[in-house]
């Protein structure tokens, strides 16, 4: 069974993610500070339908120190490890003018740097493999720019250089380094959206809907997959035209 890192895999996005990914067939190790019912409840799911596997490993991405370690206790443990999704981040939203320098460097810390620390470690299994899956969950406010997240959004444009770069850097050993990049979705980053606005994108979305989490997952499963064999170095648009 191929193991596949979900960052942030406890809730929201991440959750959706480790529940179709398991039920594709894949071990999911979920990395999140805490577990939660919902991730537990996936768990048993899984085992019960005698497909996939769901892993829990607790873990705060913000802090560096604890990237490495985990990643060796993770081979140490399941094996070689096939798939990494780097999903966990902060949706801080604010006008740079008022921002806290606290909650910048906090955004900076845990969008950017915390999936490179850990792409360095996991990449180095696949190296070993000569096989892989990197997807980094970036977002359509990256190319396209937002009112009040001008640093959320470079968080997630510097995910996508990093993507194009790495893909150049391990393509050849048979490793795709992807990144998507989702329009709003139905998550509690988007809980305080009000009806107004969440009319607004549906009118301008091409579902005619705001985009649910299981949207993005199951592109997730398509580039883990051998759909996603040929693909790389590229920022797949989940409904972009819902941020017009």
């Amino acid at each position: 069974m191929q193991n596949v890192i979900i960052s942030g895999g406890s809730r929201g996005l991440g959750l959706a993610m480790t529940r179709v990914v398991a039920a594709a067939g894949y071990r999911v190790i979920a990395l999140a500070r805490n577990n939660s019912e919902e991730l537990a409840s996936a768990s048993r799911t899984a085992a019960a339908e005698g497909r996939g596997a769901v892993e829990f490993r607790a873990c705060d991405l913000a802090d560096f120190a604890q990237i490495a370690p985990l990643v060796k206790a993770l081979r140490a443990d399941f094996g070689p490890l096939y798939g990494l999704i780097n999903n966990a981040g902060l949706g801080t939203a604010g006008l740079l003018s008022t921002m806290r320098d606290q909650d910048i460097q906090r955004l900076i810390q845990l969008n950017t740097a915390s999936p490179i620390l850990l792409s360095k470690y996991v990449v180095r299994s696949m190296m070993t493999q000569r096989a892989g899956r990197i997807i980094s969950i970036a977002s359509i406010v990256a190319s396209t720019g937002y009112s009040g997240l001008s640093v959320y959004s470079a968080t997630k444009a510097s995910l996508i250089g990093f993507t194009r770069s790495l893909a150049r850097e391990v393509g050849e050993l048979g490793i795709t380094v992807n990144a998507l990049a989702p329009g709003f979705i139905a998550t509690e980053m988007t809980h305080d959206l009000d009806e107004t606005q969440r009319q607004q994108i549906a009118r301008r979305s091409a579902l005619k809907r705001m985009a649910e989490p299981i949207d993005v997952a199951r592109s997730i499963e398509f580039l883990l997959g051998d759909g996603g064999r040929n693909i790389t170095g590229a920022t797949l648009t989940i409904d972009a035209g819902n941020t017009a």
